[in-house]
């Protein structure tokens, strides 16, 4: 058995300006002082509210969906490996959510990989894969499957980056250089990090090479501490202003309350630098509530950042110079003309926490794709228990209506089509986006899809008839004779009888019968 280790165009419409009415009635709002539900007209969505507020959008790049009201092109392009045709993936309406059946529909029996992420702006800043640089060779497109995800009540997919993947445009439009002022945001997850550099959104070099300090100007997000102290266990956003990912200008954290996201399913991350003396940084849970300002103060007292120098690249995924070590989740960002005012920052984490992202599916307790479903137990001993991660690794352990949301959340699985195979199943975790259930040396783990064909086949599971007669049973995609097993309440593929342990025969087609239920997390 293979052993591996787990892991801890035509030319196109683009986003139109506002309504006279619409940019009147954002300014007034934003001139007021209101606070984030009235800062932005009805209907308003980031680049609107942006550009009414006099810091226009120069890139905005979304992979669920339009980032202006007026905007009906293509979000991303994908192309599949049977022929290597291409296709773009547009909206289901202007101002509305990917189509994400398009995707299915072309990339139904090979798979694909992301080619491209357009820009919905008049700058026509697309991001494609990025090359070769200093600290990297040529990246990889990231599968397009890997991070399905609800927003908006719609099924689309996010961009899930693995070590090797990123994209870039070294040749932009109206990006900040020179130490010109510029502000950005990103919709990304705090379940899918890593301490490896560096996975970045934003300004950077022309050439892929580290040109000196100053010379970057990005949004970086993950657990690599640059600067000690960093205070808690992150990740943390932080500011990748070349040679190092600042916290505050003395580069360490002035801010012990600032330990980071936690482990957020989704974070909206931003940054602000008026290329000067000052830069900000703030964060928000992208399911509800507010942003935090973490720092805002001077630019690093390191020579070279005060002015900033900055090349007007934009790169995504990676650092610079395409250090690509890096893994993280991408929804959506954009970066601005000009430093964004509060009252418009806190409008466009209003409006992001209104598209529900890592909403429920809207289906339950079944096996088809999109479904959300716990699988309990048939065996006599365990008839209370449920299939959950915990600590990365696949087990059963009891759940009941008084058990903490956490525990609820980590035994609830959303069913998608087999990674490996249509006609099978693959489970990925409700409160880890884009993480899903496989198989590693015959036992079972959560770990983040990473595109390959053989995490592919691991994480593909076959249902049958239960074994014992009741429920269901779940045979493994690339070994067909074993079946999803609990043994002494850890999660493994399983014979009928072999020479490890949990291939014992007792108890073993109860063991391997699962009752497909509706799901504890709501």
């Amino acid at each position: 058995m293979l052993l591996r280790t787990p892991r801890s165009r035509p030319r196109r419409p683009r986003g139109a300006a506002l309504s006279v009415l619409a940019v009147c009635a954002t300014l007034a709002a934003l001139l007021l002082g209101a606070g984030a539900p009235r800062a932005a007209a009805a209907g308003s969505l980031p680049c609107d509210v942006y550009g009414a507020a006099g810091t226009p959008c120069v890139a905005a790049h979304s992979m669920v969906r339009a980032l202006y009201s007026s905007y009906n092109g293509p979000l991303y392009q994908v192309q599949r490996a049977s022929d290597g045709a291409t296709k773009d993936i547009g909206l289901l309406s202007a101002g509305g959510y990917a189509n994400a059946a398009a995707q299915d529909s072309f990339c139904s029996g090979t798979t694909c990989v992301i080619t491209k992420i357009y820009d919905q702006s008049a700058r026509h800043n697309d991001l494609t894969v990025e090359g070769a640089g200093g600290a990297g060779k040529a990246d990889v497109g990231a599968p397009a499957d890997a991070l399905p995800v609800t927003a908006g009540g719609h099924q689309v997919y996010g961009l899930e980056i693995s070590a090797g993947m990123g994209y870039r445009d070294n040749s932009t439009s109206g990006v900040a250089t020179g130490g010109a002022a510029e502000g950005m945001y990103i919709v990304t997850s705090g379940t899918h990090v890593n301490g490896a550099c560096c996975f970045d959104y934003g300004n950077a070099e022309t050439n892929n090479m580290d040109t000196g300090n100053g010379h970057m100007d990005a949004i970086n997000f993950g657990t690599e501490c640059w600067f000690s102290p960093c205070y808690g266990q992150g990740p943390w956003v932080q500011a990748d202003l070349e040679n190092g990912l600042f916290q505050s200008d003395a580069g360490y954290s002035r801010n012990s309350s600032d330990t980071g996201t936690g482990p957020l399913p989704f974070v909206t991350a931003l940054l602000k630098n008026n290329g000067q003396n000052h830069f900000a940084l703030k964060w928000g849970n992208a399911q509800s509530g507010g942003l935090t300002t973490t720092y805002s103060g001077g630019e690093p007292t390191r020579s070279g950042y005060s002015p900033m120098h900055q090349e007007g690249a934009i790169v995504l995924g990676t650092g610079g110079d395409n250090s690509n070590g890096s893994v993280g989740s991408f929804f959506e960002g954009v970066m601005t003309s000009g430093i964004p005012t509060d009252a418009a920052d806190d409008a466009v984490q209003a409006d992001i926490v209104s598209v529900g992202y890592g909403g429920a599916t809207g289906s339950t307790g079944t096996l088809g794709p999109g479904s959300e479903i716990s699988l309990r137990a048939t065996t006599s001993c365990c008839t209370a228990d449920y299939v959950r991660h915990q600590n990365d690794a696949g087990v059963i352990s009891p759940i009941t209506s008084g058990s903490s949301s956490l525990d609820k959340n980590d035994a609830t699985w959303i069913v998608r089509r087999g990674l490996a195979s249509s006609s099978c199943v693959s489970f990925e975790s409700r409160n880890y986006p884009g993480d899903y259930l496989r198989h590693y040396n015959y036992k079972l783990y959560r770990q983040p899809m990473d595109g390959t064909a053989q995490f592919r086949a691991d994480a593909t599971f076959c249902p049958q008839t239960g074994k014992s007669g009741t429920g269901t049973s779940f045979a493994s995609y690339n070994y067909p004779a074993r079946y999803l097993r609990h043994f002494n309440h850890s999660l493994y593929i399983a014979s009928d009888g072999g020479s490890n342990d949990f291939d014992s025969g007792t108890s073993w087609t109860d063991d391997v019968s699962w009752v497909v239920s509706r799901p504890w997390a709501p």
